[in-house]
Formats: C-alpha cells, structure tokens, sequence
C-alpha cells in the first residue's frame, strides 16, 4: 500500500478532501521523522513505537577492492509492532 492508497482509503471512510487528508498525513509522518531526529521514541498504543536504535561499531568488507573497511556507530529507526497489532497480524494473515 503506498501513501497515495492510505490518503484515499481515510478521505473515502471520513469524508474529508483528499487534500486535507494527505496534508494531515504529511504533517504526521513529519512529525514522527522530527521526533526520532532528535532522539526521542513515538509511542501509539495499540498499533507500536518508533523507535531509535544503535548499532555498534563494526569491521566490514569492501568486496570489489577485497579491502576491510571500519563502519562507525550509527543510529537507525525501528518500528516495533504492539502485541495487539502483531497478534491481529499473525492471526488474520495467510502465510504463503
């Protein structure tokens, strides 16, 4: 599902403009990004929390010139689901 489909599917179900909707998206997302930007977590019960997690330092392997490389420590963002969406998945979706 891309973005384009979530701002349809909520302005479908809520009746507003598309436009309002995709702004109201933007803005949260924006949100979401400036938090985690700055160190903190975003929590939202009952769906899961976005998180800022970091990576160790470590060697690595430049393969094309068969060199070893340092990758520094570094900071990634990370989604972890809530147990009540993570069920809700595992239950209701095939696996394959």
């Amino acid at each position: 599902m891309t973005k384009a489909e979530i701002v349809t599917n909520i302005s479908d179900k809520l009746g507003v403009e598309k436009s309002d909707t995709q702004e109201i998206v933007n803005h949260f997302m924006k949100e979401v990004r400036s938090a985690l930007e700055s160190g903190e977590n975003v929590y939202l019960r009952g769906f899961g929390s976005f998180v800022v997690k970091t990576r160790k330092a470590k060697k690595g392997r430049n393969i094309s010139q068969n060199v070893t490389i340092d990758i520094p420590a570094h900071n990634i963002p990370s989604f972890k689901p809530a147990k009540v969406f993570l069920e809700e998945v595992k239950t209701k979706v095939v696996v394959n």
